[in-house]
């Protein structure tokens, strides 16, 4: 049985005698979550939302200045649960979650082409994959077409790495200084100007485009994700370029078997019910172009870096 879904394995005979209510319970069972709570919520003006802002909503507040860690590790289920945003315009309410990003990611890291990976801190690169959404735990997944300002989703970002690193972990191990190694680990792939980074930076990239690819392909052609397909052009490394070009080259095969040229003229379908185009305006260039830039990436999609 897929993951959020509801199926009847009752007989035929049985599944007749249920009562109308039930069969209403069951409908309602089969609705996607109401994106309510305050983490999932961006809506907030710029400056007006803290940590607090989800803290207070939360069934069980995690204890703060605690010698344990297990306060910490409690709200990482958050990560586990909280769903990767983007996909739901498109009506996937039940795909990966922020963890599943990750996790693919640090994978990916430990898969870094022996060119590359003789310039690099692997090890890095896998515990940056690893922490890098880690305030999402609190912010929720904002995405560039939210309305909610890079600035503004960087302070939010900092102010819950704040509290998580700080607030939760402070104390741990007598203050041993790993919370302080996570917090250096976020705060470098923020930054992007070291070659570890800009690698994350990539492999985020590249694991989006894994994802769209999947999506599109379970659904057998009749969602188009192209929208998405862009950030490869802000991949900067040519190693990590090779692999997207060659992700690529496989959808264009894909959607040619379906007698479509690079899923062009497929719609996906949006939370509201009307038809989303896969062209991709000028605005939500612009907005993915800001959103996905790497650290100090120039306007073609290459960066300043030593990599």
């Amino acid at each position: 049985m897929a993951p959020g879904k509801i199926e009847d394995s009752a007989q035929t005979n049985a599944a007749s005698s249920m009562t109308s209510s039930q069969h209403a319970r069951s409908r309602v069972l089969k609705s996607p979550p109401a994106n309510t709570s305050g983490h999932l919520n961006p809506s907030y003006p710029d400056g007006q939302w803290t940590p607090e802002t989800v803290l207070s909503t939360l069934p069980t507040r995690p204890a703060t200045n605690s010698s344990s860690p297990l306060p910490f590790f409690h709200l990482l289920e958050r990560l586990k649960t909280t769903k990767r945003e983007g996909w739901r315009r498109f009506g996937i309410h039940h795909g990966e979650s922020i963890g599943d990003h990750m996790y693919r990611m640090s994978i990916i890291t430990l898969l870094c082409p022996p060119t590359l990976a003789a310039r690099l801190d692997i090890s890095k690169c896998t515990r940056m994959a690893l922490v890098h959404d880690m305030a999402e735990a609190l912010v929720g997944d904002i995405t560039p077409v939210d309305g909610v300002s890079k600035g503004e989703k960087s302070r939010r970002e900092a102010e819950s790495m704040e509290f998580l690193c700080g607030g939760l972990l402070g104390k741990v191990h007598e203050g041993s200084g790993q919370a302080e190694g996570i917090r250096g680990l976020w705060q470098e792939y923020e930054d992007g100007e070291t070659a570890e980074s800009v690698f994350v930076h990539d492999v985020d990239k590249m694991e989006l485009l894994l994802q769209m690819m999947e999506y599109e392909r379970s659904r057998q052609g009749k969602l188009d994700l192209g929208e998405f397909a862009w950030v490869a052009k802000r991949i900067v490394l040519p190693e990590v370029q090779a692999w997207a070009s060659e992700l690529l080259e496989e959808r264009k095969e894909f959607w040619a078997r379906l007698g479509k040229a690079d899923g062009s003229g497929t719609s996906g379908e949006t939370d509201a019910g009307q038809v989303e185009s896969a062209g991709l305006s000028d605005e939500r260039r612009r907005q993915q172009d800001e959103y996905y830039g790497n650290g100090h990436a120039k306007s073609n999609g290459a960066a300043e870096t030593n990599v």
